[in-house]
């Protein structure tokens, strides 16, 4: 079982190297999103550089890519269900893709934010915590059309969604979504001073 762990752990960081903002605008508009705009190799820069039609293909993609790496724990021979380690383990997959997205072996190690593929690994953990939260984070971004200040409020409420919908049952659980939460919120930093500067920009909708 353990082989099989560390073999799909492996896997599931190189599903997430795979940089779908890099490599959709390289091959269908002929742009490396990383050199424009914020830089990022991310879902809401390629909004921003590429538009809509770019920008939705790679959020689809970033959130599949942990979606699609937790799955593989239902390839591990032997594994009980809905334990404490069963959670932990898809943690380990999911948690893997996200690292991958971030630090993606194939383009240079310079990737996104992982925000999308976070919301990946939830949906796979736990659907209505993922719904919920992605609730949170629509309402913010309608009123503010901001997405970095609509990550960070919805990465807050994460925990406290988690520990509502679970009844805190699971320490894994409710451990990972305070570590997710506070990760994601560090990764905004930079997002952090320019929204305290007024310099944060909105997304528009523009057709490109």
């Amino acid at each position: 079982m353990y082989l099989y762990i560390i073999i799909f752990t492996i896997v599931s960081y190189l599903i997430g190297s795979f940089s779908s903002a890099v490599w959709f605008g390289k091959w269908f508009f002929g742009v490396d999103v990383r050199e424009h705009g914020s830089k990022n190799a991310g879902a809401t820069n390629t909004f921003r550089v590429l538009g809509y039609k770019a920008g939705i293909p790679v959020f689809i993609a970033d959130i599949l890519k942990s979606f699609l790496a937790v799955q593989l724990i239902n390839l591990i021979p032997d594994i009980v269900l809905e334990t404490e380690f069963y959670y932990q383990i898809k943690l380990v997959f999911g948690i893997s893709a996200v690292i991958g997205h971030i630090f993606p072996l194939y383009t240079g190690f310079r990737g996104g934010k992982g925000v999308a593929s976070m919301l990946g690994l939830v949906l796979a953990l736990y659907p209505a915590v993922a719904g919920i939260t992605l609730g949170v984070f629509i309402i913010v971004f309608l009123i503010t059309r901001i997405v970095s200040i609509s990550s960070i409020i919805a990465a807050l409420s994460f925990p406290l969604i988690m520990y509502f919908i679970t009844d805190g049952t699971s320490p894994t659980l409710t451990v990972f979504s305070i570590v997710a939460s506070v990760l994601i919120v560090v990764t905004h930093k930079k997002n952090i001073k320019r929204l305290l500067k007024g310099e944060e920009k909105r997304i528009s909708f523009k057709k490109k």
